[in-house]
């Protein structure tokens, strides 16, 4: 630790557990075992190995459909892949002002696939169907990109979780207006397991709700590298096989995607991690929601919070336990739980917040 200069609070020892993003764990140990029991002989390439093939398989019965899935290297291109599959020419994709297409991922929808994002600003970057009608003017003008996707996160950017009618109500609108529904689940595992914690709830605000495509990521929830595409839209589906090698999300050896994801939906791995997550948000929220000058009024609704901490005694918390400044205008930083963490480690993190501020 670098030293201070100043007056300077002595904090007690920091947790060994980062609150700064789900990123920062290690990968679950059922997943580093199925990666390993994976590395055995030589087995086609490009998911026509039986690992790809049974958890294909294993993604239909999660969503009780005849769903696509597709594997990709990441996060940002899964996005730009599920987006390249469901694009038109000339189609604009409608997404909140902070979602991560838009704001974290250095313009990768915009440069890779040649398309505009119309960004609608939100309070919780959730998107509703009123705010679909500011893009009813560009249809039919040729001098305007044409609204073809709508596109949201679950969780949100802000923490916030989209109902299932509120996703339903989106979809109706969208596709009355000729426009699809992407959902960036990055953190599905969070919202499955806020939003009832059984594959009928995810099945709810997903493929019952309208849903044309989505991702399906784990790496936030216990897994290591990779992400999967789902393609409930038949056409959609038929055209991924062409551009997921387009867009470079084609991987040689699936078999370490795809082993991570057969192992997550062994009995439901994925909700129980996403569930650990959440729950140690609320208790995080719990043991601190009395220090008043953190301003924390609402339990997180999956695994993030959003706290207000002066500068001065920030910069001292960084430095003992990084975490993340989220908008330096109002002071506001964002604290984020993992998977594994625990309530020591929270207390650990809550003590060294309480000697700084109370």
């Amino acid at each position: 630790m670098a030293p201070h200069t100043g007056s300077v609070t002595k904090l007690p020892a920091p947790p060994k557990s980062s609150f700064a993003s789900d990123n920062v764990a290690g990968a679950h140990p059922l997943v580093l075992e199925a990666i390993a029991k994976a590395n055995a002989g030589h087995v086609p390439a490009y998911g026509a190995d039986p690992i790809t093939v049974r958890t294909v398989q294993a993604f239909k019965e999660l969503f009780d459909h005849d769903v696509v899935t597709q594997f990709a290297y990441g996060g940002t291109g899964a996005n730009v892949f599920a987006l390249a599959s469901m694009l038109r020419p000339a189609d604009a994709i409608v997404c909140a002002t902070q979602s991560h297409i838009n704001v974290d991922e250095t313009g990768a929808p915009e440069r890779a696939l040649g398309t505009k994002l119309i960004t609608v600003p939100t309070t919780d970057a959730k998107l509703r169907p009123q705010d679909l009608e500011s893009a009813k003017s560009m249809f039919g003008n040729q001098h305007a990109p044409q609204p073809g996707i709508v596109a949201i996160t679950q969780v949100t950017e802000l923490g916030a979780l989209y109902s299932v009618d509120e996703i339903r109500s989106l979809s109706d609108a969208a596709h009355s207006m000729g426009m699809f529904v992407y959902l960036d689940g990055a953190r599905i595992a969070n919202a499955t397991a806020a939003l009832g914690g059984t594959r009928e709830a995810l099945r709810s605000f997903t493929r019952d709700a309208g849903v044309d495509a989505m991702t399906f990521g784990c790496t936030k929830a216990g897994g290591i590298f990779g992400e999967a595409v789902v393609f409930f839209n038949a056409d959609f589906a038929k055209r991924s096989l062409y551009v997921r090698k387009q867009v470079t999300q084609l991987h040689s050896k699936m078999r370490f995607i795809s082993a991570q994801y057969e192992a997550m939906l062994q009995d439901d791995l994925f909700i129980t991690l996403g569930g650990q997550a959440n729950k140690a948000a609320r208790m995080l929220f719990e043991k601190t929601k009395d220090i008043a000058s953190l301003q924390l009024t609402s339990v997180p609704a999956a695994n993030s919070m959003f706290p207000i901490i002066a500068k001065s005694q920030r910069a001292q918390l960084q430095e003992w336990a990084h975490f993340y400044d989220w908008d330096t205008s109002i002071d506001q930083v964002r604290w984020m739980t993992a998977w594994d963490v625990t309530e020591p480690e929270i207390d650990a993190f809550v003590a060294g917040v309480r000697t700084l501020l109370t």
